[in-house]
């Protein structure tokens, strides 16, 4: 569930996964689930971060560094932001955002409490939504879309292209992040002015 509570009921099985990972020959971690580490704050996901590295002994970084990275490399200062989640959850990462020094000019979200049945949420009117938001935030100098489970990659460029602005992504910007504490670039063509240019 995109709730507080169910990101309580997750947060005790992050280490046991990460250590059975690295048990499998992983040698970096990367906790995802955007809301499940920003939900309380800057402090929490950098204390989740040295407990996972500190207990698995290997590099390690969470979808919500994947989205601070990824905004740091977009050069961003104001922002807007559309989500999947409900307005709590949605207030919860502009509080984040503003912890790390980024001014959050609008955010909105779709209002999930949960998960689709089928998996990922795909929204029929999400690019539109987005740009909506974006355009809504007057003077905004990136575009962030949150929630790992909002199928974004096809997305980025048209919205860059319609908003003329960087866009920052959960699961795209995330495993850009990944992939870094392997030693890869993170860089990959097509996919927004952020991936092409880390």
């Amino acid at each position: 569930r995109l709730t507080p509570e169910g990101y309580d009921a997750a947060i005790p099985k992050v280490i046991p996964a990460a250590e059975s990972l690295v048990r499998e020959g992983a040698t970096a971690i990367s906790v995802m689930g955007t809301s499940l580490t920003f939900y309380k704050g800057r402090a929490f996901n950098e204390n989740l971060t040295a407990q996972v590295k500190k207990a698995t002994g290997v590099p390690v970084t969470t979808m919500s560094t994947g989205i601070v990275d990824g905004l740091r490399a977009a050069k961003a200062r104001r922002i807007a932001v559309a989500t999947a989640y409900n307005v709590e959850v949605t207030d919860r990462l502009k509080a984040f955002l503003e912890e790390y020094g980024f001014q959050v000019l609008n955010a909105k979200g779709l209002g999930y409490h949960q998960i689709p049945a089928g998996g990922d949420i795909i929204d029929n009117r999400l690019s539109e939504f987005c740009a909506e938001t974006f355009e809504s935030a007057k003077g905004a100098d990136t575009l962030l879309i949150s929630c790992g489970r909002l199928k974004t990659l096809d997305l980025i460029v048209p919205l860059e292209t319609r908003c003329k602005v960087p866009v920052v992504s959960s699961t795209p910007h995330a495993l850009m992040a990944s992939v870094r504490l392997a030693g890869l670039s993170g860089r990959a063509r097509g996919f927004g002015r952020v991936l092409e240019r880390v």
